[in-house]
């Protein structure tokens, strides 16, 4: 949960997406948006935990092969994001109001269809399975609803404080920078840790 939230936390176009429904349509459209985003979440979940489920069962040496990959993903976004820019951009230029329900519906087809999540969640989920016993489809549900527990509570936080948000990020130049190594270091570290985990 504390890597969930530490990733949920980091700064990518979904959260900025949400923070700024929220402050120029109000607070429930970004909660809506958030709502979408992360009921998408369950579809990766599903297509992880059966998939991946079945490898597992199937090769060890497989399974190793996709944590390996995973890590290296990591280090991969680590590493893009030492390349990208610090400074967090607010854009508030043509964003449409829509309904609350066509909210939900975009923040579920942006992360269902991101290939990104489901690459992301393959990444992460594996070097966090917790038993030898209980069956690996349930683990990745335990997983998966976890995170979508906690990227709910932190996302729906930052569409009610957007406000107030919006303006320390305007009187903070540096939090972009602050940010940015925060997420180099977590993304190595999750990296590492799925590496050399004994899962």
């Amino acid at each position: 949960m504390l890597a969930s939230a530490t990733l949920a936390i980091a700064p990518g176009p979904d959260i900025i997406y949400v923070l700024i429904q929220s402050i120029v349509n109000g607070k429930k459209y970004g909660l809506a948006t958030v709502t979408g985003l992360v009921s998408g979440c369950l579809v990766h979940t599903t297509l992880l935990a059966f998939g991946v489920s079945a490898i597992i069962k199937e090769s060890e040496q497989i399974f190793f092969a996709i944590k390996l990959l995973g890590a290296l993903y990591l280090f991969y976004l680590a590493f893009k994001v030492f390349k990208s820019d610090s400074q967090l951009q607010l854009s508030k230029a043509e964003v449409p109001k829509k309904k609350l329900s066509g909210l939900f519906k975009q923040g579920f087809i942006m992360n269902v269809l991101n290939p990104k999540v489901t690459i992301f969640f393959l990444a992460f989920f594996p070097g966090f399975l917790f038993s030898d016993t209980l069956d690996y489809v349930i683990q990745f549900y335990v997983l998966g609803l976890l995170f979508m527990l906690v990227a709910m509570i932190i996302f729906s936080m930052i569409a009610l404080l957007s406000g107030s948000i919006a303006v320390y990020i305007q009187g903070h130049s540096q939090l972009g920078f602050v940010l940015k190594w925060l997420q180099i270091v977590v993304f190595i570290g999750i990296g590492l840790f799925i590496l050399f985990s004994n899962n």
